[in-house]
């Protein structure tokens, strides 16, 4: 209707002018808007990576080098730690990396393992890489104190303060190696035997030594060989049962050689020491001595050869008294006649 009327009215004002000419008319339907540029969707905000380097005693490491690479495995940047120890990668899409350390700048200290980073939009990510001492490496000898010859089995602790660290044992060749960890620039260790050599005694002392990151360290224990100690029997005891049983009293015991003592002798005396012989065996028995007499101890011996002498002297003289009987008879018979 509103459009009707502005065409009326125009075809009034051209016959009323007298003159035909053609007036556009303004067009009722809405126009689209222009996108503007303030309308476009913002890019993603770029993230970092910030690196502090240092060691297990806290003190910075300047001189280490890090690698970083993107999901793709692709170098995205690579850079050396400050005086401070510090590094920064910038301008990193987001996303995940993998951070490499491929040096610690230092001799004494070990590079870490690798590890994933994630990258944030517009927000740094922070890490702290501490990197470890070197190892100071061990060699154990176990030595025989009289000859330096190198001994098997040979076990030892090796700590500080009262954490054991590591244990060895030597080997066939004597000797035993491994890596000691290290906490700092320089250390102190105690060594400890905990089972000696076969054959030998424990070496008892505990040694000290000092050691540094990556140094070659020897440390030697020696051993004293075990000594046996005999313990002899006491003497003047029979140490074995005398065999045999008497054979009745009287009567000797058969294979022995000796009088068997009868149940009347019960006062008869001890032997003399002297009498008393320690067989092989540690036997110490009373020895009776060859022909002496029964029950009385004493060495029939002096009186046999006694007894001979008097039984031959009485021979004699009695022979010389038959003479002289027979000398004297014949006289008087001489005589008589």
């Amino acid at each position: 209707m509103h459009a009707r009327l502005v065409r009326s009215a125009a075809a009034l004002a051209v016959a009323a002018a007298g003159t035909l000419t053609w007036v556009p008319t303004a067009s009722a339907e809405p126009s689209e808007p222009t996108p503007s540029a303030s309308a476009e969707t913002p890019a993603p905000d770029a993230g970092s990576v910030e690196i502090t380097t240092k060691d297990t005693a806290g003190d910075a490491l300047p001189g280490a080098v890090f690698l970083l690479l993107d999901s793709a495995g692709q170098e995205a940047g690579r850079g050396t730690t400050d005086a401070q120890g510090k590094l920064t990668f910038s301008d990193l899409a987001p996303g995940v990396y993998r951070l490499k350390e491929t040096a610690s700048g230092s001799p004494l200290h070990e590079v870490v393992a690798d590890q994933d980073v994630i990258v944030t939009p517009g927000a740094p990510t922070r890490l702290t890489i501490t990197d470890p001492f070197k190892a100071a490496k061990v060699l154990l000898q176990a030595k025989d104190d009289k000859t330096g010859k190198l001994l098997p089995g040979a076990t030892v602790n090796i700590g500080t303060g009262t954490s054991t660290l590591l244990t060895l044992t030597t080997g066939a060749k004597g000797t035993a190696s491994g890596e000691l960890p290290m906490s700092s620039r320089k250390a102190q260790f105690w060594v400890k035997e905990i089972k000696a050599p076969a054959g030998y005694d424990l070496y008892k002392p505990t040694k000290t030594f000092t050691a540094a990151p990556g140094d070659p360290v020897t440390v030697t224990v020696t051993n004293a060989k075990t000594t046996t100690t005999l313990n002899p029997e006491p003497s003047g005891k029979p140490t074995h049962t005398p065999t045999g049983t008497p054979a009745g009293p009287g009567k000797p015991n058969s294979g022995t050689g000796r009088a068997a003592p009868s149940a009347s002798d019960s006062d008869t005396p001890e032997p003399d020491s002297s009498t008393i012989a320690a067989t092989p065996d540690g036997d110490s028995t009373p020895k009776t001595p060859t022909g002496s007499l029964a029950h009385t101890g004493t060495d029939a011996t002096p009186w046999l050869f006694g007894g001979a002498a008097a039984l031959i002297a009485a021979g004699g003289g009695a022979l010389a008294v038959a003479r002289r009987s027979r000398t004297d008879s014949h006289t008087e018979d001489s005589t008589g006649s």
